[in-house]
């Protein structure tokens, strides 16, 4: 046989596209050609494939070799073709039999020496596999998330001539090393070593319970990013869909996440770029809110950000997701994150600081509050000033609130509640649905109405008011939104006058 097709996928965001690696062997001046849109890591395959065809004791064939990868107008990157096309001109050329390739896609790069190195960007190809029902073979040590695939099974090598076998029968494939936790709650900084902070604690308790975003603005060490730090932990454990994607997500962008069960917690520095902060590139990789997709994504000295970048997260703040174009392509990735930021009053950090005084003129105040513009304040749920916690707290470690797990507990109920009574957290309730669990008496709204004048709210800032005062009800196990839910929530709006 001289024709032979192996079953593989291409990489495209979450996405993962089949292609047919099709091989032909024809007569002629021996030369090996790779067509069909193939990027600089997939044309030098040849070379690779070669000389680990010849180091595992195969026969290289002495003749015309073309490789096709189907469909053609689809971009081709990575070297995961490299054992595709390997196992192609094997069955060609007869030393492999073709119906051992029958029900399976193969993905992984050759060593020279003719090992099975692991590629990253794999999750979504193997979801896909078992979707279409077939089984994916990876190299041996692939970081494929330590999730449970549903769909399809793996199947995993760590050599060419060792897969070889398996496939012909005579030897057994590797076995799959669980090397990730999947513990959903790993150990990790506890809220009751946040002292005399009750107000921003009630904050971080209610943001947690209710999907929302959080402002906390300070003076310099009044524990700011110690109380941001916390909140994963008071987070439910993510959804299996949800972990599948944050765990493709990261096996896209590179990374490793140790708990794939537990909610993801990004922390860029104030330096990073807006391709950093949204993704992007020459092939569109995940930026650091799709990393932070179902969990926090934490800015610290946020004035410090780049105007221009924190803009940018505007968008994905209402619909959850960012859409990167580029001139041969367009992804989308889901950015589902809670922003939670930290900033200083004013550049010296001292406006309002009892203790200190501020430095600052007027305008250099203005300036900095400038750097953050409204729409983005607009959409940030609580704005909440922590204080400065007092000497004799510190010293004598009073002012201790609830640890982790008790708050974790009664979030989780008030997560429960919202997904029963309305099936998504009470931050993503559009108008229609949060006027129907929101309804308020005749009082209370017209005292709404007189507060959302006094503070000059925006449309916006109201339903995220409501929001806020449903999960307030929701913690507190009430079924209806009254004024003291209503009276804290706007407290919470501290900046947005």
């Amino acid at each position: 046989m001289e024709f032979a097709v192996v079953r593989s996928r291409a990489e495209s965001g979450l996405e993962a596209p089949e292609v047919a690696v099709e091989v032909h062997l024809s007569n002629g001046l021996p030369a090996f050609n790779v067509v069909g849109m193939p990027e600089t890591a997939v044309r030098e395959s040849k070379d690779r494939v070669r000389s680990a065809l010849i180091n595992a004791h195969f026969s290289f064939p002495d003749r015309r070799i073309t490789v096709n990868l189907a469909p053609a107008d689809l971009p081709k990157s990575s070297s995961r073709f490299d054992l595709p096309i390997a196992l192609g001109i094997l069955a060609a050329s007869g030393q492999l039999p073709s119906d051992c390739l029958e029900g399976r896609e193969f993905f992984g790069e050759l060593a020279l020496d003719s090992k099975l190195r692991p590629v990253r960007g794999l999750i979504p190809a193997i979801l896909a596999t078992g979707r279409a029902g077939r089984r994916a073979v990876l190299p041996d040590g692939s970081q494929w998330g330590g999730l449970t695939v549903a769909a399809g099974s793996l199947e995993q090598a760590s050599d060419l001539l060792s897969l070889c076998a398996a496939l012909r029968g005579r030897a057994a494939f590797a076995q799959r090393q669980h090397s990730q936790k999947t513990e959903g709650h790993s150990r990790g900084p506890d809220i009751s070593d946040v002292l005399d902070q009750p107000v921003a604690c009630r904050a971080l308790e209610i943001t947690a319970a209710g999907g929302h975003n959080l402002l906390l603005f300070g003076p310099p060490g009044t524990g700011k990013s110690m109380l941001a730090r916390r909140l994963p932990g008071l987070l439910p454990s993510l959804t299996p869909d949800t972990a599948l994607t944050v765990a493709a997500l990261y096996d896209i962008g590179g990374h490793c996440k140790d708990d794939v069960a537990a909610a993801p917690f990004r922390a860029p520095h104030h330096n990073a770029s807006a391709v950093a902060l949204v993704g992007g590139g020459a092939v569109p990789r995940p930026g650091e809110i799709s990393l932070a997709h179902g969990g926090v994504l934490f800015l610290d000295e946020l004035p410090e950000f780049q105007r221009h970048s924190l803009d940018m997260l505007r968008e994905p703040m209402e619909t959850g997701e960012i859409t990167l174009s580029r001139a041969k392509r367009k992804l989308t990735f889901p950015a589902r994150f809670q922003l939670v930021a930290a900033m200083n009053p004013c550049p010296c950090g001292h406006a309002g600081d009892s203790n200190r005084n501020c430095r600052c003129t007027p305008d250099q105040l203005r300036r900095y509050h400038q750097r953050i513009s409204g729409p983005l304040l607009d959409r940030i749920d609580l704005q909440v000033e922590v204080a400065r916690p007092s000497a004799t707290a510190l010293l004598e470690g009073s002012g201790r609130g609830d640890d982790t797990a008790t708050v974790r507990s009664r979030v989780s109920m008030a997560v429960d509640r919202q997904l029963t009574r309305q099936g998504v957290s009470n931050a993503r309730l559009d108008g229609g649905r949060l006027l129907s669990h929101c309804q308020l008496t005749l009082q209370d709204r017209q005292w709404l109405e007189r507060g959302i004048q006094t503070l000059r709210l925006s449309g916006r800032a109201l339903h995220r008011c409501l929001r806020v005062a449903r999960t307030t009800a929701d913690l507190a196990g009430d079924s209806a939104v009254h004024r003291h839910h209503l009276e804290e929530a706007l407290a919470y709006r501290q900046l947005s006058d």
